[in-house]
């Protein structure tokens, strides 16, 4: 639900908010929402309106309870998109569910984000689902992460209560590899440390929850990143061949030199082509276009067009982090197709390591040989054929999957960045 009109001209950044059922997120939003001004107006009145008529008290939270089941089960159970404004730029934060039952909502929600605010309540302190939302964010990519100590006010603001659940939880991220920028200590419902430092914590100096925001580095624009053109399919238009795709980043032009990988067949770019509109000559990311090229040569489905400079890489065998949602088991030996961009393509697990139960973040012993639904793993995959990818933090929209066991998508994940071995490149 937009409650705040995008402003194209503007920088922008979306952020993801997870944790432990009932550790506030909704409540942390609502409460960012209203006081900056962020709401439509009537919003909040109309929202008091229904909890004085319905003897419930007023909570932030069920500013964002869209549905009403949600609200009934006093549980967030969808992805919600909310788009909110600072001086700095927009955002689009992503609330995303904390339920165990719901972790293929977070993880879809998650995997959009370039950003995370992990919340934990005070009073319960480290969860098993608060661990579990960190290794899932560490999984997907995702290296920026304040840490948001919520309902202070149930603890008397107490700061050795504060620094107890802080080292506790920063020691685990450490053993991920991953460096929060900062833990902040807030209660959403009584608006501290939000928006302005509260004078019952004197202890903190550190930013607010909205300063912390535009602490955050965005990725760069989608138009500055290289071209990433994946091509959907090929036209046939009186004697021209139309090669069609979205261009995922970076832009093209007429008369530029492209390659086609992975196939390495090269071209140069003659005209772009769009459906009804004068605009030619360059096309952006976003677009959804046509090109056609100087020399007829045998392009399909699944080929991604980028620059001849800066290449995509090919392999024929590819190390992915990968979590699995399937209820038959991913094991080596088995066969899947991989969809990757418009590439589909049959693959083979060839290798497992590194699972971890998210229900229990236990580690499955060594030499396991299979994933079970629930379970995220390192996976190695044998490609019948070569691909083309880049790793996440390269290109993102290039460097996350999709993995189909029979009809079903099964599971997911991304291509992190490694040290490539010499077959990776092209």
């Amino acid at each position: 639900m937009a409650l705040v009109e995008k402003d194209v001209t503007r920088p922008n950044l979306n952020i993801v908010i997870v944790g432990h059922v009932d550790h506030g997120k909704s409540t942390l939003i609502g409460r960012l929402l209203h006081d900056t001004g962020s709401l439509p107006d009537g919003k909040y009145d109309a929202i008091a309106r229904v909890c004085e008529e319905s003897g419930k008290d007023f909570e932030f939270a069920f500013l964002l309870d869209a549905l009403e089941e949600e609200r009934d089960q006093g549980i967030t159970i969808d992805t919600a998109q909310i788009r909110f404004q600072t001086d700095r730029r927009d955002y689009v934060i992503i609330d995303a569910p904390g339920h165990k039952e719901f972790l293929k909502n977070m993880i879809t929600g998650a995997a959009s984000a370039e950003a995370a605010i992990l919340l934990i309540d005070a009073e319960e302190g480290v969860q098993e689902q608060s661990r579990r939302h960190g290794y899932m964010l560490h999984l997907l990519g995702i290296r920026q992460v304040t840490v948001v100590i919520n309902k202070l006010d149930l603890v008397d603001y107490s700061y050795d209560v504060f620094e107890q659940v802080r080292s506790e939880y920063l020691s685990f991220l450490r053993e991920l590899g991953v460096e929060p920028l900062c833990f902040i200590p807030i209660s959403a419902r009584e608006g501290d440390n939000v928006i302005k430092l509260s004078e019952r914590t004197p202890w903190y100096d550190g930013p607010t929850v909205l300063e912390s925001l535009d602490l955050l580095e965005a990725r760069p624009s989608k138009d500055s990143s290289p071209l990433r053109l994946p091509v959907q399919d090929v036209y046939k238009f009186d004697h021209r061949r139309i090669i069609a795709g979205r261009v995922e980043s970076g832009t093209i032009n007429e008369k530029d030199t492209i390659i086609f990988s992975p196939s390495g067949q090269t071209g140069v770019v003659k005209t772009i082509e769009r459906w009804k509109s004068n605009q030619n000559g360059v096309a952006f990311a976003g677009e959804s276009i046509g090109i056609t090229l100087e020399e007829q040569i045998f392009v399909e489905r699944g080929e991604i067009a980028s620059h001849l400079q800066n290449p995509p890489r090919k392999t024929s065998v590819l190390h992915t982090n990968l979590f699995w949602l399937g209820d038959r088991s991913l094991a080596v030996g088995r066969k899947y197709v991989m969809k990757l961009t418009t590439q589909e393509v049959e693959c083979t697990v060839s290798a497992v390591g590194g699972v971890i139960n998210t229900a229990t973040l236990e580690k499955v012993g060594e030499g396991a040989r299979e994933v079970t639904k629930n379970e995220v793993a390192t996976v190695v995959f044998d490609m019948k054929k070569p691909v083309a990818f880049d790793s996440v933090g390269e290109v993102v929209e290039t460097g996350r999957f999709v993995v189909v066991d029979g009809l079903d998508v099964a599971g997911g994940g991304i291509i992190p960045q490694l040290d490539f071995p010499e077959s990776y490149q092209i």
